[in-house]
């Protein structure tokens, strides 16, 4: 798996899909790509691409992302154990008779 370098956005009302540099937030409708896939990508028939004219580089790992990380290894190497039973009042079980 290649690492993402670019994100791809598309424009509905201009039928266009664009391939900038990687973003640096989510966006809803906008997807990361590989360079690979960045430079091959192409759109339906009627559409235009905008392709960012440079080189697709990877960016350095941010102080965010070595945390995730580090979060994320915590996590996976805490003992499984059984969840914390439910607290507070309890509602009947509903039973259908027939």
């Amino acid at each position: 798996m290649n690492p993402a370098v670019a994100t791809l956005t598309f424009v509905y009302a201009d039928s266009t899909a664009v391939v900038g540099p990687l973003a640096t937030y989510s966006e809803p409708h906008s997807y990361d790509l590989c360079e690979g896939h960045a430079l091959r990508l192409t759109a339906p028939r009627g559409w235009d691409v905008v392709r960012h004219d440079g080189h697709f580089t990877e960016p350095e790992p941010s102080d965010d992302d070595l945390t995730a990380l580090a979060e994320a290894v915590r996590e996976a190497g805490r003992p499984n154990r059984p969840p914390d039973p439910p607290t507070g009042p309890q509602r009947p079980h509903l039973r259908l008779l027939t």
